[in-house]
């Protein structure tokens, strides 16, 4: 299965919406996509939506922390949403839930960014 990857740029947030796999066959194309459109846009934040993710592995950690830490040197911030239970899992076992906010939903997640819809 390949990976989709969906921005969308919403005020000063840019939105990533995942669906597939994103593994070390994919990561370089999440990567590329992430940043050029985190320079290119004016996107101070990042929601990372994982509603239809399926699967995820070190790679994807990496391209996350990556990008998050990209961010982080802009003084931008990145939350999490929609999070399936087996992404979780991993989230959870590599301590990323201890510097990446998680939120049920996008609404929630541009709430947190104090972005109202």
């Amino acid at each position: 299965m390949s990976l989709q990857v969906e921005l969308e740029h919403y005020r000063n947030v840019l939105i990533v919406r995942l669906r597939g796999e994103l593994d070390h066959h994919t990561a370089d194309v999440v990567r590329f996509k992430m940043e050029e459109a985190i320079l290119r846009g004016n996107s101070a934040h990042v929601i990372l939506s994982l509603k239809e993710l399926l699967f995820m592995d070190s790679s994807g950690l990496g391209v996350i922390l990556g990008r998050y830490k990209q961010l982080k040197a802009k003084g931008g911030k990145m939350v999490v949403c929609d999070v399936n239970q087996s992404v979780h899992r991993l989230f959870e076992l590599s301590g990323l839930f201890k510097i990446l906010p998680i939120h049920d939903n996008e609404r929630l997640a541009l709430t947190s960014l104090e972005v109202v819809s």
